[in-house]
């Protein structure tokens, strides 16, 4: 509160400091009074996830295009720097930029010919399928459901980058989202080798991206994120 008070006398001192350079009027103030902090914040999963699914795909050999499912705008937004990315969505965003193309898609009946698709990304995004709080049909298996379709799409071969919340304990929190624990996910993958399973942890003290963690970690977590690459076994 302490800049609350402090703002008319520093606007007088911007007015009169600026050499003209700027206009420094009151309607035009824009109070930000909470980013004064030691350290900046953000939101560790969607930081995390987004720098792990990067890592993957730049290391993935070969990769000549990559499809997101609605996942992070940053994240394709990024992508498309290692690697022509199309991204799909329910409602499609008007992302232009070069090598980065943006469609309409619904993940329970993607338009894509069954095993055509080498590399595709989903995340964060499943957990919330069927619980209505976008708008989406209420569903209680709307995951499952989505689960099959990207199951589907994915070549003998190819990778599925996939990622949910996890936790010591499976539980839904109406109607934001699921939960799953590390075995119910591989339970959901019947026909896929998992490569590597990596760990944003609740507390950032234990880390903050953990590349190949040990799935027993997972039990610790009341609200953890599950970075899985999963390839779809030849058929």
């Amino acid at each position: 509160m302490r800049q609350l008070w402090q703002m008319p006398s520093r606007m007088k001192a911007l007015r009169t400091s600026t050499a003209g350079r700027f206009r420094v009027r009151w309607q035009d103030r824009l109070l930000c009074l909470h980013d004064g902090v030691s350290q900046t914040p953000f939101d560790r999963h969607y930081v995390y996830h987004v720098a792990w699914a990067l890592r993957v795909l730049k290391e993935s050999v070969g990769l000549q295009e990559h499809v997101d499912i609605s996942s992070s705008l940053h994240f394709v937004a990024a992508a498309s720097v290692l690697v022509p990315t199309k991204f799909y969505d329910y409602r499609p965003a008007d992302l232009k930029l070069s090598d980065l193309s943006s469609g309409q898609a619904d993940l329970l009946a993607l338009p894509f010919a069954t095993g055509s698709l080498r590399s595709v990304s989903c995340m964060h995004v499943v957990e919330h399928i069927g619980l209505a709080r976008y708008g989406d049909p209420f569903d209680p298996l709307g995951d499952v459901k989505a689960v099959e379709e990207l199951k589907r799409v994915v070549a003998p071969g190819g990778q599925l980058l996939f990622v949910v919340p996890v936790a010591g304990e499976a539980r839904i929190q109406f109607n934001a989202h699921r939960v799953y624990t590390y075995d119910l996910v591989k339970s959901m993958f019947d026909g896929f080798e998992l490569v590597e399973y990596s760990l944003i942890p609740d507390d950032q003290k234990v880390g903050g991206l953990i590349r190949f963690a040990d799935p027993g970690l997972t039990e610790k977590q009341r609200y953890g994120c599950g970075c899985f690459l999963f390839k779809k076994k030849a058929q």
